[in-house]
């Protein structure tokens, strides 16, 4: 019965991907026909291939080639030789030679480098130890994994890769499956890091802004963020109230009999070995963690100018993410293996065959992301950001009270399909900025909350966000299990935000509308505990008719 289920399904999928091939290829020759699809909606055709595929398939590699070829081929008007070099030439090869990109690709090596000494240091099973005896309760596991993002707001890319190192045996040791750690370092990253101002995104958002304090517009804008701050509410709730809803449930189910994949395994691949027999401590986790931190801290101030007269806020806001990441994660590992030289738990030679190790556990981030950043190129080549601010302009004049929400969306569709906040960020802040300017500073600034809100939230629901890989690999979860089980709470988060920004357009104070919405929030998740209850309570009664 179940051989013939899963057959019917594999001839089911099938069909779908046949019939989205044709439906692509008979696109694509309307495309060709129409002439120059340059800055129109032909332009979002790339993402939404690839979203949809990997969405059908749960394969990312696949589905994201997809998109670039299919970004290619509208760019070169279905020429053959023009899609060949457009992809290679203008693609995979811009974006691997761009200077911001290989930063981020040498701190995510170095980082996975750091984990592997502290792992291989015992330093990680140490500190499961220690918190097996000091965290008693699932809900203290998690809430510990929140409490750690939030203190780690300076960038999302450290925050998710290094909360997924430390927490992940405490996690594991209290059944919490891998999709629900990949949730908690995903919701406290990039809504962390977007209503802190001592960080990179606030510098990227500052960037984005001309003829305005961005700093001073950025924090008075953190009340107007619903999302980031009603997603933190809906994490902390979800896991008091010992509730979950949608793919999550079963994944959860699945973790209490000790499957913490859903994959049937009983058993994940340990991560952490002891060398030569000797047993490494919680130090050998916290200084290299806590080196990292503060070499991170002073590589972006650095690359802003810190050390050349400018103050703190500035050179934060200057600064360069990927560099200043890269030469802090640098330092970090010469620490950290100075450290275990001294303390004699690893050898030298030891400390060098964790290059490879730390390389290889981060071999699929680096692709998803190189193949991510080449798919934003095609849709950049071909006109996204042009089209978007071109239907951002229409509405702007009849919709004054509504465009919070309409921004809000708008923002969430284009991070959605591009998979990238800063992106969003660069296309939307100047158009809300030009038309409010001089007019209404109060719904300009719940309009820039709604751009950042957006951003996001659409960031958060992409399988082609590289926040949202970062996040996957962090908590070393299949990706696509971390996207289906974290996009019903992403939603539900969306929707409320979204009734937010047409009450705050009206109101014009987050004094009003922010309330409201937390109140909201609460009430949804006493409803879904309530639910839930009943549901276990009608199955434990069939169970005992039966």
């Amino acid at each position: 019965m179940k051989g013939n289920m899963r057959k019917k399904k594999t001839i089911l999928k099938r069909s779908i991907l046949t019939l989205i091939a044709v439906v692509c290829v008979v696109l694509l020759v309307i495309a060709r026909q129409a002439g120059d699809v340059t800055g129109t909606a032909w332009a979002l055709m790339p993402p939404i291939v690839a979203i949809t595929l990997a969405l059908l398939t749960k394969e990312v590699y696949s589905s994201l080639f997809a998109g670039i070829v299919v970004g290619g081929v509208l760019f070169s008007g279905c020429s053959f030789e023009g899609t060949v070099t457009h992809v290679l030439e203008d693609g995979f090869l811009s974006v691997l030679s761009d200077s911001g990109n290989v930063g981020i690709l040498i701190f995510l090596i170095l980082l996975g480098t750091i984990v592997a000494l502290m792992n291989n240091a015992g330093g990680s099973a140490a500190f499961g130890e220690w918190a097996k005896s000091h965290i008693k309760t699932k809900a203290g596991a998690q809430l510990a994994t929140i409490l750690l993002g939030i203190l780690i707001f300076i960038d999302d890319y450290f925050n998710c890769l290094t909360v997924g190192s430390v927490m992940r045996p405490v996690t594991d040791g209290h059944n919490v499956s891998r999709a629900k750690l990949a949730f908690l370092i995903d919701a406290t990253a990039a809504p962390v890091c977007i209503i802190s101002p001592i960080s990179s995104w606030a510098a990227a958002v500052c960037g984005f802004v001309d003829g305005e304090d961005g700093m001073n517009l950025f924090v008075s804008a953190i009340p107007y963020n619903f999302y980031a701050i009603l997603m933190v509410v809906l994490m902390v709730g979800m896991v008091l109230a010992k509730v979950e809803f949608g793919p999550m449930e079963l994944h959860e189910r699945n973790a209490e009999r000790g499957d913490l994949l859903s994959n049937g395994s009983i058993r994940v691949q340990e991560d952490v070995t002891e060398k030569d027999g000797k047993k490494g401590s919680v130090a050998d986790l916290v200084i290299p963690i806590i080196s990292l931190v503060i070499c991170c801290v002073i590589g972006m101030i650095y690359t802003g100018g810190f050390f050349s007269g400018a103050d703190f806020v500035t050179a934060f806001s200057n600064s360069s993410a990927s560099v200043g990441l890269s030469m802090g994660s640098f330092f970090g590992l010469v620490i950290t293996i100075l450290l275990y030289q001294v303390r004699g738990v690893l050898s030298f030679r030891d400390c060098m065959d964790c290059l490879s190790e730390g390389f290889k556990a981060m071999v699929p981030a680096i692709l998803i992301l190189s193949f991510a950043w080449t798919l934003k190129a095609m849709t950049d080549s071909i006109g996204c950001k042009e089209f978007v601010a071109g239907s951002m302009k229409l509405v702007a004049g009849d919709l004054q009270m509504f465009l919070p929400a309409v921004i809000f969306l708008v923002g969430c569709f284009l991070a959605f399909a591009t998979g990238t906040s800063w992106g969003t960020f660069g296309i939307l802040i100047p158009i809300v900025v030009a038309v409010f300017e001089g007019t209404n500073h109060e719904l300009m600034l719940i309009s820039i909350s709604a751009c950042m809100a957006g951003a996001v939230c659409g960031d958060h629901c992409s399988p082609i966000s590289d926040t949202t890989i970062m996040a996957s690999a962090g908590a070393q979860c299949d990706h696509m299990n971390h996207v289906s089980t974290q996009l019903p709470y992403a939603v539900l988060t969306a929707v409320v935000s979204c009734a937010a920004y047409v009450l705050a357009g009206f109101v014009q104070s987050a004094w009003i509308a922010l309330p409201i919405a937390i109140v909201s929030i609460v009430l949804i998740i006493l409803l879904l505990r309530f639910v839930q209850a009943s549901n276990r309570k009608r199955e434990e009664e069939l169970k005992e008719v039966h």
